[in-house]
């Protein structure tokens, strides 16, 4: 286990929509913004206009350098159809140090 790798991140969003959350998480990949992503279904409970939701959400994380946050977080919010998308970063302190020089070696093309 490798420790201290604040220069990757998994960053977080939300779809309404199963098909648009995976072609979002496989573009993103495929731009090199992130080595991977998975797709989860979720259910959300938040405020939205005044009133307190409850929608069946499918939430994507995406694996990346820090340094190509901004890149990616400027991506979501281009191709989601939400006014405000999640977007949420949280840092990798720790990991299988193959899969995190892996992370590195699939962004580094970008």
């Amino acid at each position: 286990m490798t420790t201290n790798n604040s220069d990757l991140l998994v960053i977080t969003t939300t779809h309404d929509d199963e098909a648009k959350a995976r072609s979002l998480a496989a573009d993103a990949v495929r731009a090199r913004l992130a080595a991977c992503a998975q797709v989860h279904r979720i259910q959300s409970v938040y405020w939205w206009e005044g009133e307190v939701q409850d929608a069946a959400e499918w939430r994507i994380d995406l694996k990346t350098r820090a340094e190509l946050a901004s890149a990616l977080t400027d991506f979501i919010n281009e191709q989601h159809d939400y006014d405000t998308p999640e977007v949420i970063a949280v840092p990798v302190v720790a990991g299988s140090a193959a899969y995190l020089d892996w992370v590195r070696a699939e962004t580094a093309a970008r």
